[in-house]
């Protein structure tokens, strides 16, 4: 049996460290950056102590831009904002497992929305949790950071977390990707890559390069695919 062949390399930015009063242009900007897709950081102030945006805000930069978005929902028991976050443009959710009580309906609902199901785990929930819901998913996201605030440090401990999730997702044939989000960037990214991830969220390290987002993007894109061979 061959190995599968390396899941393509996307760069996916959190608009979490942007200037909240001009995020249409925020999102312009890293469109114009070639990034894959734009995550919005949805937090709820109970699952997470934080609050952030809402469906409107999404909505209102959707027209301004193409690509495709993403939102990461911290949110407890997020089934009553799904509807709402696909209207708003979201072509894909990603609930936590921790904050759903019956994961299993949550991911399925997703799906009959129409739109791609993710599911997160936070740096303390086991591979174990998502094992069982793989076939419902199209992305897992492990955090590299405990949710809820951006600018955090990488948790490198994470890397055998992934090439353990990895595995299960490649010995189970699953169609899935695998984001990692976190204190990524460019000394961080190769080992997430290597130990096989192919999704990564990069907030304030690309919006702090000072040679700007799409120097960020490319030097990205570059690290993680020599990194995992792709």
């Amino acid at each position: 049996m061959t190995s599968p062949a390396p899941r393509p390399i996307e760069i996916v930015p959190s608009v979490l460290p942007a200037d909240f009063a001009n995020l249409g242009d925020a999102c312009v900007a890293l469109e114009k950056a070639g990034v894959d897709r734009i995550q919005w950081d949805v937090m709820d102030g109970n699952f997470v102590p934080n609050l952030t945006f809402g469906a409107d805000v999404i909505a209102a930069t959707r027209p301004l831009v193409t690509v495709p978005f993403e939102a990461h929902l911290m949110v407890t028991e997020p089934t009553w904002i799904l509807d709402t976050m696909v209207e708003a443009g979201c072509e894909l959710l990603i609930v936590h497992a921790e904050a759903c009580t019956h994961l299993h309906r949550t991911l399925g609902r997703i799906n009959e929305l129409g739109v791609k199901a993710s599911v997160a785990i936070n740096p303390a929930t086991p591979v174990e949790a998502v094992a069982n819901v793989l076939d419902l998913v199209s992305m897992v996201l492990v955090m590299t950071v405990n949710p809820g605030f951006g600018g955090q440090a990488y948790i490198s401990t994470m890397e055998p977390k992934i090439a353990q999730l990895r595995k299960l997702i490649v010995d189970g044939g699953h169609d899935v990707d695998l984001e990692v989000d976190g204190g990524v960037g460019p000394a961080t990214i190769a080992g997430a890559a290597s130990a096989g991830a192919n999704v990564f969220i990069a907030g304030s390290s690309l919006f702090r390069d000072p040679e700007g987002l799409a120097h960020a993007t490319t030097q990205l894109r570059a690290l993680a695919t020599e990194a995992s061979g792709a």
